[in-house]
């Protein structure tokens, strides 16, 4: 199954919108739909593109256009912390955005460092705030710090918690 497909066999759309530069947050992306088309649900995961990045596999290419999260159920956004802050192509994006009304959504960053003053916190905040502002109802946020060991059990709990936090996004 590539990137764009999704589970044939029900459950809700579930968008997972995603920008990564090094590949760390497309791959905590890739694992979450993953997981939520294991789980049942139409999962798919969509790279922003940046046009000053390198060129991404042909496999995961961007689309010409950005993603609309209105096509989907619930949306996660993905990003990682760059220079202490959210990433300025995710910013953009959800800048960009014309509504998230009465959205169910989920966010998620991926950092380089453990510590609390490095980033992680102020690049959720902006993340909320901006899909607040368009009418979006965050259920949660969630870090992955990608130094030290544990990683792959860092990324397993996160992925864990966001499947929880959908699951009350098709509640409500």
């Amino acid at each position: 199954m590539n990137e764009n497909e999704g589970n044939s066999n029900g459950g809700h759309r579930i968008g997972i919108i995603v920008y990564s530069q090094t590949g760390n947050t497309r791959l905590v992306g890739q694992k979450l739909r993953d997981r939520l088309q294991e789980d049942g649900h139409r999962a798919e995961m969509v790279l922003l593109n940046n046009p000053s990045d390198e060129e991404t596999e042909e496999e995961e290419s961007c689309p010409p256009d950005p993603p609309v999260p209105r096509h989907y159920d619930a949306v996660v956004f993905g990003a990682p912390v760059h220079a202490f802050s959210l990433a300025p192509p995710m910013v953009q994006y959800l800048e960009d955005l014309s509504s998230l009304r009465n959205m169910g959504l989920v966010c998620f960053v991926t950092k380089q460092l453990p510590f609390v003053w490095t980033g992680g916190t102020r690049a959720l905040a902006t993340m909320q705030d901006i899909c607040e502002s368009k009418g979006g109802r965050v259920l949660g946020t969630q870090t992955v710090v990608w130094a030290g060991t544990g990683r792959d059990e860092r990324i397993d709990r996160c992925v864990q918690n966001m499947c929880r936090l959908l699951s009350r996004a098709h509640r409500t």
